[in-house]
């Protein structure tokens, strides 16, 4: 206990939280997590702690993963770095052709960043340049939806403004054109899932017919709005989107990042809709979660467009110093392996229905308002009559002093757990939850 405090001493002295009011974090006494195996996070008590959220939607294949580990070491040991740019390496040839075989439709050409937003970035500068290089430069604009989250650099809080996230920068950025959000808990029509005809498909048809001559793309996230609360929502949607892009001349971006890699019960989320983006932003599970590694993911039709001729300068003036970099490469083919070998999509199938059938019983617990789940996605809302985000931050409090970490976003409490979590430790997960909701709940 002691150690403990002399580290959160250190910690609050030096280390800038993400995401985290300082003033709060200064007051609590947050945990310091020194292990994690398989599900687990360790502290530096010895306390174990069920990571219910995937340490933000990574850990794909739990902590510890024997074979992405000894893939780590062993790159590790052979080549650290060597530059892209006008020349390769082996590890990262065998990664893209891992990608493109598991890749939708004809998304084979890879292009490597690091973190999630850098690989947005890299896909919208890629979708203006396209348009540019086929001779159509004013179609230089971007259509997301409302919430939508794609990164905290400049040009992605532009495409995915959220006020409380982003409001101090709102003076700087280049806002998007935004579409209605398919928000199922309040849906503007009155529809239940089971009667859906997705009117609020109406909103992103307006905007994309309307201003088709100057959009390069749509960006979102398929089927789940994550950080804006967890907004599930039918792949029908993207189908359409598909079919409206495709008449109106408009590139498709699906931003894969938090749903791809098995977390919406098939390897890609685009796959729940039977369509095929123009290009599909990959990351957090890309590596299984061990090691920041990014992608974009293009068809063929968008990277012949970047040939150069005897005239024209088409390359693409865009990377990074670890563009590619040989060990976290590694650690992607390792992890690539293990969901393959694994039959991780097969454990994903059972936890989906531990998860939806747990959902749909935690909606009649009073306080309640809403709750769904989707693959290994769940989450419900807490009433604003019953104490909204602040009765949801004190159900967080007591399911981490049971042994379960999870983390609120505003009002709505979630669950994602890693995708090789065994039955009795999501029945664990599930009846912490559970307990946590009754014991704070009305």
């Amino acid at each position: 206990m002691i150690r403990t405090e002399t580290l959160r001493k250190k910690d609050i002295s030096h280390f800038w939280h993400p995401y985290t009011d300082i003033s709060s974090l200064e007051q609590s006494r947050f945990p310091v997590i020194e292990e994690a195996e398989g599900v687990y996070l360790i502290d530096t008590d010895g306390h174990r702690m069920l990571d219910g959220i995937s340490s933000w939607w990574c850990m794909n294949l739990g902590h510890s993963q024997r074979d992405i580990i000894e893939a780590i070491r062993k790159q590790s040991g052979m080549l650290q770095n060597s530059i892209t740019g006008g020349m390769s390496h082996t590890k990262i040839i065998q990664l893209s052709e891992k990608i493109a075989e598991i890749a939708p439709g004809d998304l084979t050409r890879v292009y490597y960043a690091s973190d999630g937003a850098c690989s947005v970035e890299a896909a919208m500068r890629i979708s203006i340049q396209y348009w540019w290089n086929k001779g159509r430069p004013g179609k230089k604009r971007m259509i997301s939806l409302s919430g939508g989250y794609h990164g905290d650099t400049l040009g992605c809080v532009g495409l995915g403004y959220i006020s409380r996230f982003h409001e101090s920068v709102e003076h700087v950025i280049n806002k998007s054109i935004t579409a209605e959000s398919p928000h199922c808990f309040h849906c503007r029509y009155k529809r239940k899932p089971e009667d859906c005809e997705l009117e609020c498909f109406n909103s992103m048809k307006k905007a994309v017919t309307e201003n088709s001559g100057s959009i390069a793309a749509v960006i979102v996230e398929p089927v789940c709005q994550g950080a804006v609360g967890m907004r599930i929502y039918p792949p029908g949607y993207i189908a359409k989107l598909r079919k409206l892009c495709d008449e109106n001349d408009v590139l498709l971006i699906l931003d894969e990042i938090a749903v791809g890699f098995g977390r919406s019960g098939r390897m890609f989320a685009s796959e729940l809709a039977g369509i095929v983006p123009d290009m599909m932003c990959i990351g957090k599970g890309l590596t299984g979660g061990t090691l920041p590694m990014s992608a974009v993911v293009a068809s063929d039709k968008i990277y012949d467009a970047f040939r150069s001729d005897v005239e024209t300068d088409r390359t693409f003036y865009h990377g990074h110093t670890y563009c590619g970099n040989p060990i976290a490469a590694a650690a992607a083919c390792a992890a690539i392996d293990v969901y393959e070998r694994d039959k991780v999509l097969e454990n994903v199938e059972m936890l989906s229905k531990m998860l939806s059938e747990a959902f749909k019983r935690f909606r009649n617990i009073p306080g309640v308002y809403g709750s769904t789940a989707l693959g290994c996605m769940s989450s419900l809302e807490i009433s604003e009559e019953n104490g909204g985000s602040g009765k949801a931050l004190e159900i967080d409090e007591t399911s981490r002093r049971k042994g379960l970490f999870i983390r609120p976003l505003g009002p709505v409490l979630y669950l994602w757990p890693p995708l090789v979590t065994g039955k009795m430790d999501m029945e664990k997960m599930l009846r912490i939850f559970e307990d946590s909701l009754i014991e704070n709940l009305p």
